[in-house]
């Protein structure tokens, strides 16, 4: 069976003049997961928009479109493209979950909520020529003896982290902004594979370098700490993602540096408490936010922190208190986005019922575009204020500030280094990208990484440890217990 897999680009992306480094990253995990599934005799063609020109003069029986939001526009033309040329297309991911209905129209096939369960269930029913038009997934879920993911379809030279790799589904928290809680709906929102087979997965992996792609690899303490253990003695260098709370709890932090983590996304999100609670963002209530940075910086491990603005209660000073407050802690990288009412989340049914909805197109969903009204803001001061804090954040005087806010030298080395060759080397990030050898920045990142990691953490002392303040106090100084 010939079979065509799409993972459809945002305009951005295709640029013919800049294409953005973060856009080159990550491979298409989620599709060659589901490749992994297919016959040894299937001829798959896994093709990522993001990092090459689509062929769309191929004549493939069966086609598989991952859509989300911002791309959903141009995975309906491919998949209009590929319908007309006689092929069964397929529409699965985060979008099509959300509107179905929309999505259907699309496609002859739909599939609802995570595809692992109901992706082997569809293939034996095309091959027997009775496919249905919608397949949903069920209440229970599982990860447990998923075949190993088909890496040898992946482009290596394409990315500058082809080793991304995930071992959970879901998130245990439940956000009203998050896109995800549409996804997992009516089933478990979180479970995680084998110990075991997760360890198995990383071994194929070639290199020093790993990208855990999990929403939160923190998720259940008792996987994450024997992942941690098994993962110890490795040799790896790695990143991840993790809440505020699973930082600041004792002893599983100190097993993920033992094993490699070199740096962490944490989504502190917004620095008034009263947004976080109106969000449900309760594992962040409560919570010392400079304890958690010391806490990682303590371990060697560098801080991307994500920010949300156009909350309710953020007014124009929101983006310059943000960035401040950032550069002050010494946090090495930040990802600002502009609060986004996602379809089917609790926040876009608040947004939609209160008339604050701008519009629905979904092109502009990107987090980068005002597409509601807020509330102590115009819609202009909302998305000049965002691009603003990128500016500020990353400029040459606030790259220094922020390096210069560690206590040692070689965790403002560290910085420095990994902030300005993110930010202030895009014209180069640019030109691998057209060359397509992105690949060839791998090294340096490994060298900042493992360097950070090593030279932090020889410094640390159980002592100092001990020191860093209670998790539990609120932004205001208000103690609260766990």
């Amino acid at each position: 069976m010939r079979v065509k897999m799409i993972l459809p680009a945002l305009t951005e992306a295709k640029s013919p003049l800049f294409r953005p480094i973060k856009y080159s990253l990550f491979p298409p995990l989620g599709l060659a997961t589901l490749a992994a599934y297919l016959a040894p005799d299937d001829e798959i063609d896994l093709q990522d928009e993001h990092v090459e020109t689509l062929s769309l003069d191929d004549d493939p029986e069966l086609v598989v479109i991952q859509v989300y939001i911002t791309n959903a526009s141009r995975a309906y033309r491919h998949a209009d493209h590929y319908r007309k040329r006689g092929a069964h297309v397929c529409l699965g991911g985060l979008h099509v979950t959300s509107l179905p209905e929309e999505a259907a129209a699309h496609a002859d096939t739909i599939f609802l909520g995570p595809g692992e369960d109901t992706w082997p269930e569809f293939l034996a029913d095309f091959r027997a020529g009775r496919a249905r038009d919608r397949y949903v997934a069920p209440a229970k879920r599982s990860i447990h003896g998923i075949p190993p993911i088909r890496r040898d379809l992946i482009k290596r030279k394409l990315y500058l982290v082809p080793n991304s790799i995930v071992v959970s589904r879901g998130c245990p928290h439940r956000c009203d902004f998050c896109y995800k809680e549409a996804f997992f709906e009516g089933g478990n929102s979180y479970y995680v594979q084998k110990v075991d087979e997760a360890l198995a997965e990383i071994e194929r992996l070639p290199g020093r370098h790993l990208y855990f792609l999990d929403d939160h690899l923190f998720g259940d303490r008792r996987f994450a700490t024997m992942l941690f253990d098994g993962m110890k003695g490795m040799g790896r260098l790695w990143q991840s993602a993790a809440t505020v709370n699973s930082v600041l709890k004792p002893g599983l932090l100190e097993k993920a540096a033992d094993a490699g983590l070199r740096s962490l996304f944490v989504g502190f999100e917004n620095l008034d408490e009263r947004n976080l609670r109106e969000h449900r963002k309760v594992q962040n209530l409560g919570r010392d936010y400079a304890a958690c940075i010391q806490r990682l910086h303590s371990q060697g491990v560098m801080v991307n922190g994500s920010f949300v603005f156009g909350m309710d209660g953020d007014g124009p000073d929101v983006f310059s208190r943000t960035v401040e407050w950032a550069v002050s802690q010494g946090i090495e990288t930040a990802t600002f986005h502009v609060m986004t009412p996602y379809p089917s989340t609790g926040l876009f049914q608040r947004i939609e019922q209160e008339g604050r909805l701008l519009h629905r197109d979904w092109d502009l969903y990107d987090t980068r575009h005002t597409v509601f009204r807020p509330a102590r803001l115009t819609p202009d001061q909302l998305e000049e204020g965002y691009w603003r804090a990128y500016r500020e954040f990353y400029t040459w005087r606030n790259i220094f500030s922020g390096a210069t806010a560690h206590e040692e030298l070689s965790g403002s080395l560290r910085h420095f280094a990994y902030a300005a060759g993110w930010k202030k080397c895009e014209p180069l990030w640019h030109l691998l990208i057209r060359a397509k050898r992105v690949a060839r920045g791998l090294p340096f990142l490994e060298a900042v990484l493992d360097g950070l990691g090593r030279v932090g953490r020889q410094s640390r002392t159980r002592d100092a440890v001990s020191e860093v303040p209670s998790p539990y106090v609120t932004l205001d100084g208000e103690t609260y217990t766990p």
